[in-house]
């Protein structure tokens, strides 16, 4: 038996997060249990778990600092509060039946803690290191996450100490601001005056990279942390250079030409998988988007039916979008543009477009917030989880 738990609780310089390995003496975990118990590192020196001086917890646990010991102070800590606080959260568990028909006596646990620096108190110390033992304990035991909690869960939190979230596109329909602006003033005006939503995407368009550069990303960034921005290069070859240069940028996303070859369109699809970002294939000026679909056998995350800027006196024209999201396998997204107004969002969504992609209505508007809101409200979807509690996890 090996099984693996882990728990954060509490909060401020007191807070305990404990990685833990469950398993047999005779087992992999054992012989990581002596291995630890035997052979020292500076600043982490293991201890057993006890309760209080001469008496050991049941199962034998192992408490490994995971951060450096540098201070009396946190050498106190550790063997004081933490210590027993480990110790007792083992020995309650036994109580309480979390082990069930297991044999304590063959079972060891490592626990890895963290002592913020900083902590102080030491009350906070323990009881916030308890109830993170337990709780990993306990979801070692039944084996917690399952896979489908992992997958539910993984795009629709950030981690709280890195102050950003990476958003991932996983509850369309979402709407795409177009910024094909050529002046930095107007730029701050409309990524400043736009709408905090869930559902509202960004796009540093063409005209404005081939301005600024794909440096300009990185200033979105600076105005809009957690927003998904797309790099629109409309790639036509060196398909892995320069999705990796969009990378690099800081972009979630970059648009690849659907008049590309197919080793140019594959080539950055593949670099968008290895480094975590969205491959997008604009379809502008392509005759027949799903036999390029078809032809591929990387597939893009986004497949996007374009009409042009200066093409918009035809009328809206955006294909057999059920026929493309077969030729990609279902999983696509499908984003239409093309001088798409308020009044034909309804019409636009009934086609089974996931993303609208709009421009110069949002961005030229005198009332950048309102007309942004108002493409958002004949969305007509909620924000995402905005009324959830986390009670658990």
């Amino acid at each position: 038996m090996y099984l693996v738990g882990e728990a954060l609780v509490g909060d401020g310089a007191e807070l305990a997060h404990v990685d833990l390995i469950l398993g047999n003496k005779d087992g992999a975990a054992g012989a990581a249990f002596a291995n630890a118990f035997s052979q020292f590192s500076m600043g982490h020196t293991p201890l057993l778990a006890v309760i209080r001086p001469n008496l050991l917890a049941k199962p034998a646990t192992l408490v490994i600092p995971k951060v450096t010991i540098r201070k009396e102070s946190q050498v106190n800590q550790v063997f004081g509060p933490v210590q027993s606080a480990v110790a007792k959260a083992v020995a309650d568990s036994v109580e309480e039946g979390v082990f069930k028909e297991m044999d304590i006596e063959q079972l060891v646990l490592l626990a890895s803690v963290f002592i913020h620096p900083t902590a102080k108190d030491y009350n906070k110390l323990y009881r916030y290191n308890y109830g993170a033992t337990k709780l990993a304990i306990r979801r070692a035991i039944e084996k917690f996450p399952d896979p489908a909690t992992v997958q539910y869960e993984k795009d629709r939190h950030a981690h709280p100490i890195m102050g950003f979230k990476v958003t991932r596109l996983w509850n369309p329909p979402y709407l795409q601001i177009a910024l094909d602006i050529v002046d930095m003033d107007r730029i701050h005006t409309v990524i400043t005056s736009l709408p905090e939503n869930d559902h509202l995407i960004i796009e540093a368009g063409t005209p404005m990279i081939k301005k600024f550069g794909v440096e300009v990303i990185s200033e979105l960034r600076k105005l809009r942390p957690n927003s998904f921005i797309i790099a629109d290069l409309k790639i036509l070859d060196t398909g892995n250079l320069e999705t990796r240069i969009a990378f690099d940028a800081s972009a979630d996303a970059v648009v690849i030409s659907g008049l590309a070859p197919k080793e140019t369109l594959e080539k950055a699809i593949n670099e968008a998988k290895k480094t975590g970002i969205y491959s997008i294939i604009d379809m502008l000026n392509v005759s027949d988007p799903v036999k390029v679909i078809k032809f591929l056998t990387l597939k893009p995350d986004i497949v996007e039916l374009h009409r042009a800027i200066d093409a918009e006196n035809a009328d809206h024209r955006w294909g057999d979008i059920e026929a493309v999201r077969k030729a990609a396998g279902k999983k696509v997204l499908i984003a239409i543009a093309g001088g798409i107004k308020v009044d034909v969002v309804k019409t636009a969504m009934k086609t089974g477009a996931d993303i609208l992609v709009v421009g110069r209505a949002i961005t030229m508007s005198n009332d950048v917030h309102h007309a942004a809101d108002e493409f958002l409200e004949e969305l007509s979807t909620e924000e995402i989880d905005q009324f959830r509690v986390m009670t658990d996890f």
